[in-house]
């Protein structure tokens, strides 16, 4: 059903991912916690740093290919940013929500956005849409 290598990607994807993401969750906590800015504000702050240590890793390593990318660096970074501002509103908004309406600790709530929109928003658009490679030539 699933080359190996897509597999592999995928769960390539997860590592930087989780890399990006553990960046990015403690950085909210330091922020929110030490520093006393609201958790809307630390998770826009703390997802632009996940968010450079997330591309980093996909475009070096994970979705690193020899026939090359599709699109030059600046577009994948342009795309990358349209994406973090979305899945950081998403984070932001889903956090706040869960915290809002259903009294939900931020930081339970944004484990639990997180999980949707790291499957739901973020892999999809990155593997096809930042780090689309060129289609091989017959």
């Amino acid at each position: 059903m699933f080359s190996k290598k897509s597999i592999l990607i995928f769960l390539q994807a997860q590592v930087a991912a989780f890399v990006g993401g553990i960046t990015d969750y403690g950085l909210m906590i330091l922020l929110t916690e030490v520093f006393k800015l609201h958790f809307t504000f630390s998770i826009l702050i703390s997802g632009t740093v996940g968010a450079i240590i997330n591309f980093s890793i996909n475009r070096f390593w994970v979705f690193k290919n020899q026939s090359g990318y599709s699109s030059h660096i600046n577009s994948q970074l342009f795309k990358f940013a349209l994406v973090v501002l979305g899945s950081i509103s998403l984070k932001s908004f889903g956090t706040l929500i869960l915290q809002k309406g259903f009294l939900i600790d931020y930081r339970i709530g944004r484990l639990i956005t997180d999980s949707f929109v790291s499957y739901g928003f973020n892999y999809p658009l990155i593997k096809y849409w930042v780090f689309r490679v060129k289609e091989k030539r017959m």
